[in-house]
């Protein structure tokens, strides 16, 4: 990844251009984790229930830093991605029940977001449905097979950059700041099943399944990049700056996360607008960005459209690259985005049918934005199990050796596991 990162080039210089050159797994991941189901969920928050949830944006961030430090840690210090850990060490069960789960939540994901991308591009373009989500399919597999993994990966970089606009749009809007910094720093509960839906929407999409996956096979995939996948150990130093990778990338993410539901719920929420029921919803909370200017609200759909696209793009091949990791080192398959398509067919194979399934299910009649938030909590009630292997697997000793999980990584792990656990519960309870 850098020179930091494998410790075996000349030292870089400080500073700004040290940091970048530092962030990659986490970055991405934490990038992708502002997907377009992320930022439909995001918005639907802050359009129904106002500052109600803005804190859920503060509050999980030690949580989802500590879960992708864990998943992150496992990959460096095993050199091996968490199916193919849980292959060696756990029974077939558990890595029957890990895996399933895996690609049951990422290709609905994949399917909400190829929709998003669609629906989005249709506020601009009055295109077919079908002529749209076809040609983001094909485009999306044929950047992901046939891309060099390093070339993908500073593409992929950049593609976080469309995630800024929200933040532009708080700052140039009129905010009660006093109510503001309240909302963030004290938790607000409903316990009714509209808040506890949405509440668990946001935890799923914040802290995703297919998160875990793809930053610790991704962090393989930066060792053998660099040439350093075959040496015994892993470096203090490399453990140092992976964790300010996912720390940053975390932070970044948390950071759009609270700019999002804040933006929405000061320009929608405030007008009245309680529900995302379309693209076009979801887009009137860029408006402040164009307001000055002649036909404002397509200038809004259009900034919207750009983003959804741009973060789509990056969050698809995620999506399918996690569930090809997955399935791949559960049979032993050659797996890896640095490999050729002739090298690994079993891995391009899944991620090709996982898109094309996910593709599918935009033709069964499904709403693109309600699936987007539904989708977000299928990732929430899947990811509790997951929380709990992977805190097992990073704190034992056998595996991770004098890496393993501290006290404070446990804690946090296990919070993390029975805070979504309780919420998931709950949201059940709830149901009527």
């Amino acid at each position: 990844m850098t020179e930091e990162r494998n410790g075996q080039k000349k030292k870089s210089k400080h500073g700004f251009s040290r940091i970048f050159r530092v962030l990659g797994p986490g970055l991405i991941t934490g990038a992708a984790d502002d997907d377009p189901s992320g930022i439909a969920t995001y918005s639907q928050t802050g359009a129904q229930f106002g500052y109600g949830q803005l804190w859920t944006a503060l509050f999980l961030y030690p949580f989802m830093t500590a879960v992708q430090e864990a998943c992150a840690r496992i990959g460096a210090v095993t050199k091996k991605g968490i199916a193919q850990v849980i292959r060696e060490n756990y029974s077939k069960k558990i890595l029957f029940v890990a895996v399933t789960l895996i690609l049951i939540a990422n290709t609905v994901n994949i399917g909400a977001d190829i929709g998003a991308m669609a629906s989005a591009v249709r506020l601009i373009i009055p295109v077919p449905f079908v002529i749209i989500t076809l040609f983001f399919t094909a485009l999306m597999l044929l950047l992901e097979i046939w891309i060099p993994y390093k070339t993908y990966a500073h593409i992929l970089k950049w593609l976080a950059a469309s995630l800024l606009v929200y933040p532009i749009v708080v700052f140039m809007v009129h905010e009660p700041w006093h109510e503001i910094l309240l909302a963030t720093f004290l938790p607000h509960m409903n316990f009714s099943f509209a808040f506890l839906f949405i509440l668990v929407g946001v935890a799923g999409t914040t802290i995703s399944p297919y998160m875990f996956f793809w930053q610790a096979s991704e962090e393989v995939e930066e060792e053998i990049t660099d040439g350093i996948e075959k040496r015994s150990g892993v470096s203090k130093k490399f453990i140092k700056n992976m964790r300010l990778d996912n720390a940053l990338g975390m932070f970044i993410s948390d950071f759009i996360t609270w700019c999002i539901i804040l933006a929405t719920a000061t320009v929608l929420h405030a007008s009245g607008v309680t529900n995302i029921a379309t693209a076009s919803d979801a887009a009137k909370a860029l408006a402040p960005l164009v307001h000055t200017f002649p036909h404002s609200g397509f200038l809004a759909e259009l900034i919207f459209a750009i983003g959804i696209v741009g973060l789509g793009l990056l969050a698809v091949p995620v999506l399918a690259g996690s569930a090809a990791y997955a399935l791949s080192e559960a049979f032993s398959w050659h797996e890896g985005l640095y490999r050729k398509f002739r090298e690994a067919h079993g891995f391009y194979g899944v991620i090709t049918v996982a898109t094309l399934i996910g593709l599918a299910i935009n033709f069964v009649g499904v709403d693109p934005i309600k699936a987007l938030i539904v989708t977000a909590v299928l990732n929430g009630v899947v990811a509790v199990p997951l929380i709990a292997l992977i805190t097992m697997i990073s704190s034992n000793k056998k595996i991770m050796g004098e890496h393993r999980s501290g006290w404070l990584s446990k804690t946090f792990l296990w919070a993390t596991f029975v805070l979504m656990l309780a919420a998931a519960i709950g949201m059940f309870v709830t149901l009527r």
